[in-house]
């Protein structure tokens, strides 16, 4: 018998998708959510654009200062109001015609929630959802190669 694993990315992509308004604990959830890039970036300080824009209520401005700061090579592709739910694509190859490009895409009633949805997305297609293991204890040290030419 087959039984699939739900990731904590998967289990907040329902919630978001549930719920019927932003709030500053799902912000919170979605950054928690991030893993040490962004926890790094909080200690730093360069989270506080987006503390006071949450603070204020801003959620539309936070997921976009968010977004840039989590995943600076990606960028909103298109972002639509149709039928009554924002359709938020976010793409790291803008360059390419839409029909050719891999673009994250979410769809939500509430604006901030599409565009936080489709950052979770972005995460899967980049390969950074949360992992509990460091990338050296995963590969191992890093190893040196010697790229002299000794054919000659």
């Amino acid at each position: 018998m087959l039984i699939s694993q739900r990731t904590k990315t998967d289990r907040l992509d329902d919630q978001l998708r549930a719920a019927e308004a932003a709030t500053e604990h799902l912000f919170q959830r979605v950054m928690d959510d991030a893993g040490e890039r962004l926890s790094t970036i909080r200690r730093m300080g360069k989270t506080e654009q987006i503390d006071r824009l949450l603070g204020a209520g801003a959620y539309a401005d936070a997921a976009f200062a968010l977004l840039n700061i989590e995943l600076p090579n990606w960028k909103v592709r298109r972002l639509v109001l149709e039928n009554g739910e924002w359709l938020c694509s976010l793409s790291c190859r803008a360059y390419l015609p839409i029909e050719l490009d891999d673009t994250a895409e979410a769809r939500h009633a509430v604006l901030s929630l599409a565009l936080l949805m489709a950052l979770l997305e972005a995460r899967r297609r980049n390969g950074t959802e949360l992992i509990s293991v460091s990338a050296e204890a995963a590969l191992g040290p890093p190893v040196h190669l010697c790229c002299d030419n000794f054919g000659r």
